[in-house]
């Protein structure tokens, strides 16, 4: 039996679209690539900024109620 050699290998196996783009094409489709994995990440922080904000103002507006309510004093501490 003879073994196949990497020239053949490549024969053998169909063609992939990567085998069709020119190098031109292809570095254009990596470049576009990049640039909307940098706008997820900047679309991303600003959803991280918003909930944020979101959180502070919900703080902010809290009744006496709610802040009494999560606080860990114990008013019997403090009673003599």
């Amino acid at each position: 039996m003879k073994r196949k050699g990497k020239a053949s290998e490549r024969e053998d196996r169909t063609p992939t679209l990567r085998d069709s783009l020119n190098e031109e094409m292809l570095s254009k489709l990596k470049e576009t690539k990049k640039n909307l994995a940098d706008l997820e990440a900047v679309r991303e922080e600003e959803k991280q900024k918003e909930r944020e904000k979101a959180r502070l103002l919900r703080e902010q507006n809290k009744s006496f109620e709610e802040l009494l309510e999560e606080s860990q004093m114990n008013w019997q501490d403090y009673k003599k």
